[in-house]
């Protein structure tokens, strides 16, 4: 991912937003597999203990400033909401709610994300082809994840999952407006150690490593462990936070659109798991939302115009506060 300048190419945001919505994708399947045998907040927190200790010794190594103590705090802040609200929800969640039902509650970030946006001071008033493609994503993904008549789901696994998606959306909204490190990669270092160590303490405040022993992780486990740590954490959070920097916050959210579609075709395509008609018409009201919401970022309204003027000034006194990279 490149570090960063000040207007981000459009290929250099299609190949971030291809890399949140194929890898983040297959990871509900990775979740599902390494909870098997690893307890699922601590599986989460060592995942990204991991993966921040390797990005930010990389960052450091490469010359990198190293970070103030205001840039810490922040970044505990936001790994918090991001990490151990937002992830962590869905990880435990997985134990109790199927992988369809959580990514349709998974999918309502992008819907906080617009309205959190919009309610913060200053915020930027969505305007209709947002409103429509939100309401477009959603109904497409209630299409695709519809629970079958009798589906009784866990109520505590529901409100966690719920609690997670706006804990995620939040984080995502607020990490554009705290003093974080120029270097999106240093950030994104540090947001991971943050959270994975919240993870972790979190946890062992529940209990979670009282019964757990190494001799009982699976070979499958350890494999999807060692994914999410790669491909999940190291390049696909990486590439979320470079968004979240580089575009809207309605654009970044449609990864939660694409998500599940991706998890539906990779299950066929690897599983052999069937490909229904009502997938393949829920795929393409989603996609339709993906569109609408895109395509409302090619013409601005001037208030939006001006905050983006007046970003770009605090940039030149305060370096990370540049939105693109």
């Amino acid at each position: 991912m490149p570090e960063a300048r000040k207007n981000p190419t459009l290929l250099q945001v299609a190949l971030a937003l291809g890399a949140v919505y194929v890898l983040w994708g297959s990871t509900y399947l990775a979740i599902a597999v390494s909870i098997k045998t690893i307890p699922p907040l601590l599986m989460a927190g060592v995942r990204y203990l991991i993966a921040g200790n390797l990005l930010y010794g990389w960052v450091r190594w490469r010359g990198t400033a190293a970070p103030l103590r205001l840039h810490w705090r922040s970044a505990v802040v936001i790994g918090g909401l991001l990490l151990l609200g937002g992830n962590g929800g869905l990880v435990w969640a997985e134990q109790k709610v199927p992988s369809g039902t959580a990514a349709l509650l998974v999918s309502t970030v992008p819907l906080w994300m617009v309205l959190f946006d919009w309610l913060r001071p200053g915020g930027t008033r969505p305007g209709w082809k947002v409103f429509a493609g939100v309401s477009l994503g959603l109904a497409g993904l209630v299409l695709l994840v519809r629970p079958t008549a009798g589906l009784h789901l866990d109520r505590m696994g529901v409100i966690v999952l719920l609690l997670g998606a706006l804990s995620w959306a939040w984080g995502s909204v607020r990490s554009r407006h705290v003093p974080l490190p120029a270097s999106p990669l240093l950030a994104t270092a540090m947001e991971m150690l943050a959270g994975g160590a919240l993870l972790v303490l979190a946890g062992l405040a529940t209990g979670e490593g009282a019964d757990f022993h190494l001799a009982q992780v699976t070979l499958r486990s350890a494999l999807a462990f060692g994914y999410l740590v790669t491909f999940g954490a190291l390049v696909g959070f990486t590439a979320y936070v470079w968004l979240l920097r580089a575009a809207s916050p309605a654009l970044v959210g449609t990864y939660a659109y694409v998500n599940p579609i991706v998890a539906v075709f990779l299950g066929w395509l690897i599983l052999g798991e069937p490909l229904t008609g009502r997938t393949l018409v829920a795929a393409a009201v989603i996609i339709a939302g993906v569109v609408l919401i895109t395509l409302s970022r090619r013409v601005a309204a001037p208030k939006e115009k001006e905050q983006e003027a007046d970003l770009e000034s605090a940039a030149a006194a305060c370096p990370q506060l540049r939105r693109a990279v």
